[in-house]
């Protein structure tokens, strides 16, 4: 694209004045002086009739300057169908410097505050302030470890970690996405033993490149995941540590509140099958972003929800930002549950878990489709029920449990066989994204 004026950034469009070459506008409102890197041009916001590309170090409001400290391509192309990842991936093409690699927020006109240039109790400060006040334990966050109130005398511990790479994709994922996702993971875990989950211990290892807003955010998610899902959870400690890779280990507590255990190895011939939550959305949400958001080489692009109709946003919160239904593990518990687990890792798989710890077979009425089979993600609750339980409300039934048989699983009279579900260990392959 030739260029006859100066660049210059107006509300992050990109802009051609009539039938005329398309140039770049870059005067920032109410910021006339302003550095502004071409970094911050978003590929959704242009307008689809371009053509053409610009190569700049850096924006100025009506003029060049080598010395703003940012590289970045721009290059344009009409939108069609098929060409949609293309477009994306021009889009998230522009880096800059002084941002974390994948980093999914929005861009300042000046270097983002990164997680380097804070102490460790300054960082600490503003996740404290972010994730509130919300404490119910008898001694809380700011002491060297907290203090929790136990009524019955037991307590429910689990813990589950996200790393960058086989957990999430920060191109895909906000810092308030991984903070809903790290709490609802763990409170599903407690909820699965028909508990009521009381406490979040958080251990974060940043990138010194890490935007602080993005931390900022991250704690924020992990605050609004609990108040949505389990109210009077609150965060009550943690650990911050540096790393090359973003990683989130969260540590749930809950309590029984005078119920039993409600474990997976409870099952028995005769129970009914059911499962509270939705089977599928989140693995079909992962498809999107396999399908739609990656280079041909298996970078991640960042998601752009105007490419994406109603129902395939849903599946995309269901990945990025689940919602399980934690108050229904002690309301199975309080029914009568037999058996009862968190489906994480596709219902097939861990069916299977509580088939062979139960020593019985699972007879699933089918038919199920393979994300509901085999995506996993849901953190949707299965449980069983004796014949003579009322199925809870919001449960919903699915088979039954039948004697040991040469299968753990059987879905429409047929055994379940090949891939069950999501093993990190067999599946995780960095070379896909």
């Amino acid at each position: 694209m030739s260029q006859s004026t100066p660049p210059a950034l107006w509300h992050g469009r990109v802009e051609g004045p009539g039938a005329a070459t398309p140039h770049v506008r870059s005067t920032v409102v109410g910021v006339p002086q302003a550095p502004v890197a071409c970094a911050s041009v978003h590929r959704r916001n242009w307008p689809s009739t371009l053509s053409g590309s610009l190569t700049v170090t850096a924006a100025q409001p009506g003029s060049f300057d080598s010395d703003a400290g940012v590289i970045a391509t721009v290059v344009l192309q009409p939108v069609r169908l098929a060409a949609r990842t293309a477009a994306a991936r021009r889009g998230t093409e522009a880096r800059s410097r002084n941002t974390c690699p994948g980093y999914r927020g929005g861009m300042e006109t000046e270097r983002e505050q990164t997680v380097g240039d804070l102490s460790e109790r300054a960082l600490l400060a503003r996740i404290l302030a972010a994730v509130g006040d919300a404490s119910q334990a008898e001694v809380g966050p700011g002491d060297d470890a907290a203090v929790l109130a136990v009524p019955d005398g037991r307590v429910v511990l689990t813990t589950d970690t996200l790393v960058h790479g086989p957990d999430f994709r920060l191109a895909w994922s906000t810092g308030y996405d991984l903070g809903v996702k790290a709490a609802a993971v763990n409170l599903a875990d407690v909820a699965a033993m028909g508990a009521r989950p009381t406490a979040l211990l958080v251990a974060l290892a940043l990138p010194d490149a890490l935007p602080v807003a993005f931390v900022d955010e991250l704690a924020r998610g992990l605050r609004a995941a609990c108040d949505r899902l389990a109210p009077g959870c609150a965060i009550e400690g943690g650990d911050l540590t540096a790393s090359d890779t973003l990683t989130i280990a969260v540590t749930a507590v809950g309590v029984l509140d005078g119920l039993a255990p409600v474990l997976r190895s409870g099952a028995r011939p005769g129970d009914v099958v059911a499962v509270a939550g939705e089977l599928g959305a989140a693995a079909r949400g992962l498809a999107i972003l396999f399908d739609r958001f990656r280079t041909p080489d298996g970078t991640p692009l960042a998601v752009d929800a105007a490419l994406l109709d109603a129902t395939e946003r849903a599946d995309l919160d269901a990945q990025l930002r689940p919602n399980p239904p934690i108050g229904l593990g002690p309301v199975a518990a309080r029914a009568g549950a037999s058996a009862l687990m968190d489906v994480s890792d596709g219902l097939l798989l861990d069916a299977t878990r509580m088939a062979e710890a139960s020593h019985v077979t699972i007879a699933f009425d089918g038919p199920l489709d393979d994300h509901a089979l085999r995506g996993g993600e849901d953190h949707a609750l299965l449980a069983c029920f004796p014949p003579t339980v009322r199925i809870p409300d919001g449960f919903v039934r699915l088979g039954v449990v039948a004697g040991p048989g040469d299968a753990a699983v059987t879905v429409g009279g047929i055994p379940a066989s090949g891939r069950g579900g999501w093993d990190p260990y067999r599946d995780w392959d960095a070379h896909r994204g």
